[in-house]
């Protein structure tokens, strides 16, 4: 075999070694860029915010509420504005946890949250004008206590649960 046959096969085997090593690094490197996309999942994200709306919705209740929000020497007014404003930050605090659940499972939270604000308005709507905190919180928990139907957060939580197990199956 003279030079000029030499320098050409090893010309062709260096070539065809450049173009597999480009292919097989160029096949890598759509495949490390597509693993992501292709292994990335909500379903974390997704429970967690499930989790986050029943924490949401226990700490919704009006008896959690009021225990939280405990107050000795207000008045039953200045009582009504810290149990709605905390309602109202509770739920703006969890507002995008609603991108990670179905439409039902948030509307059950706007629901027990628009619930609790109408009782407590409603309740300290028909309290005397000197009536105290522990007067407002006293006729709240007594109509949760007389309610017949199972309470509402109670209603929101198990419909929470319920879709956040069928996410797991």
């Amino acid at each position: 075999m003279d030079t000029n046959t030499l320098s050409l096969v090893v010309s062709l085997v260096a070539l065809v070694v450049a173009l597999a090593t480009f292919f097989l690094w160029n096949q890598q490197s759509n495949k490390k860029t597509a693993e992501p996309t292709d292994s990335f999942s909500t379903r974390p994200m997704q429970l967690q915010a499930y989790e986050r709306l029943v924490i949401l919705a226990e700490r919704l209740s009006l008896a959690n509420l009021i225990s939280r929000n405990y107050h000795a020497n207000i008045s039953a007014k200045e009582m009504q504005f810290i149990l709605i404003e905390n309602i109202k930050q509770e739920y703006e605090h969890n507002i995008s946890q609603q991108i990670f659940v179905s439409a039902i499972a948030w509307d059950t939270i706007n629901k027990l949250k628009e619930q609790n604000m109408l009782i407590i308005n409603q309740v300290a709507a028909s309290l005397s004008a000197d009536a105290s905190a522990n007067d407002l919180n006293k006729a709240i928990l007594d109509f949760t206590m007389l309610q017949t139907k199972e309470p509402l957060h109670k209603i929101v939580l198990e419909a929470i649960s319920f879709e956040a197990k069928k996410m797991m199956k």
